[in-house]
């Protein structure tokens, strides 16, 4: 790609290709040549966009891209939260650090997928109001290192709305002249809300809005899973179609939802030590998981001791201990969405829409929560998970905060001492 402006516009899709997701403002700056790829050697391959739930144009544009070997530098996905855009940043992800663009389920597109692989950095910020400084130093560090496993590395930034001051000028330098190998994906939920001297050095990709009874059929579609389990998956992630077949795949994911949602109907006849007691078995709940991970990333490393170096060996370890640190937040803010998905149904039943309700497998206490509660309590008290939700960005006990969250459910549910 020759060098040119900033704002040069990107080449245009063939015509069978030619809907861009975002035409008014995606554009390919040519600050680097795009990451190739190598040609598979089994032929002419589909690239892993098909589970993409709802995003067609996105899905062509990228499967196009990928095709075509003509993959762009940089990225911003824009779209609200459940729009599928960390899913299409991983399905990418696979497409350039697998030999086969993530066609099959080799050992690349398996670590992917846990986000164990040594190329793939999905990089969260670890301070209370953005990306530390030590956080963005260690990604221009990376990036001149060279690839570990594949022909390229892949950065997710995941908030890259948080990505101010001093840490952006910082990566700006990076992101306008990264390795040939490099592909950096930002995220966030509109282009406004991320500087403009970012933006414009990536290639914007909108993702639309997934109405529920959408992603419903298409969640039941491809798992197998009926609507009912479906509605529930969904409600207990937040509204992620990629988390929810996490969750409907696993034993662990499910019964932990059982198991959060028996220790809020505890609350409707709890004293104070039941409160204490169930805030330490919540804290352990979603925890609980953490523990397949941890052996998964274990093994990876032992297998990885044969060809990597004393300094590759330890980056990666570094990596696993700040993934693992990601994906305890991500089960905590799980309790939060399956905590709050009950209360909807308390507040629907209340007001005579029981027949919405979610959580259909815990109607009967649904509705003795409902007949003892006020709707402006109920509101009050899903105000209370937002609040404790936000808590956890500071360095607060997870514990102390459910212990503030189920005191405050149990005073809704009619209990004051």
């Amino acid at each position: 790609m020759p060098p040119s402006a900033a704002h040069a516009p990107a080449p245009a899709p063939s015509a069978s290709h030619a809907p861009a997701p975002a035409p008014a403002t995606t554009h390919t700056p040519a600050h680097a040549p795009a990451p190739a790829l190598a040609p598979s050697a089994a032929g002419p391959v589909q690239p892993p966009f098909d589970t993409l739930v709802g995003q067609p144009l996105v899905a062509r544009f990228l499967s196009t891209a990928v095709r075509g070997a003509h993959l762009n530098h940089a990225y911003l996905f824009i779209g609200p939260v459940g729009s599928g855009k960390t899913e299409a940043a991983i399905s990418l992800a696979r497409s350039a650090l697998c030999r086969n663009r993530g066609t099959d389920r080799c050992d690349d597109c398996i670590r992917v997928l846990r986000r164990a692989h040594p190329d793939l950095h999905v990089i969260e910020p670890e301070g209370v109001e953005g990306y530390l400084a030590a956080q963005i130093r260690d990604l221009i560090h990376d990036v001149t290192l060279a690839p570990v496993r594949s022909d390229a590395k892949v950065y997710v930034l995941t908030r890259a709305d948080l990505l101010t001051g001093a840490s952006a000028n910082a990566f700006l330098k990076t992101l306008e002249e990264p390795p040939s190998s490099t592909i950096f994906i930002l995220m966030a939920r509109t282009a406004e809300s991320v500087l403009e001297t970012l933006r414009s050095r990536c290639q914007i990709l909108a993702f639309r809005y997934i109405p529920e009874v959408e992603a419903v059929g298409v969640l039941a579609e491809t798992t197998g899973a009926n609507e009912e389990q479906a509605r529930i998956a969904l409600a207990a992630v937040g509204g992620s179609t990629m988390r929810a077949r996490e969750f409907l795949r696993s034993d662990t994911l499910r019964d932990a939802r059982v198991r959060v949602l028996g220790i809020v109907e505890r609350m409707l006849e709890a004293d104070a030590l039941d409160v204490l007691e169930a805030a330490r078995e919540l804290t352990v709940a979603f925890k609980a998981p953490l523990d397949e991970l941890k052996a998964q990333q274990a093994a990876q490393l032992e297998e990885s001791r044969d060809f990597l170096s004393k300094g590759a060996l330890s980056a990666l370890e570094k990596r696993s201990t700040r993934s693992l640190g990601a994906r305890e937040r991500e089960h905590i803010a799980a309790a939060f969405d399956v905590i709050r998905s009950w209360l909807r149904d308390v507040l629907l039943t209340r007001i005579g829409r029981g027949e919405d309700i979610v959580n259909v497998d815990f109607r009967a206490n649904i509705g003795r929560a409902a007949a003892g509660a006020t709707e402006s309590d109920l509101i009050r008290a899903l105000k209370a998970v937002d609040e404790a939700a936000e808590r956890t960005r500071y360095n607060v006990s997870v514990q102390s905060i459910f212990e503030s969250l189920l005191f405050s459910i149990r005073e809704v549910l009619g209990h004051h001492d």
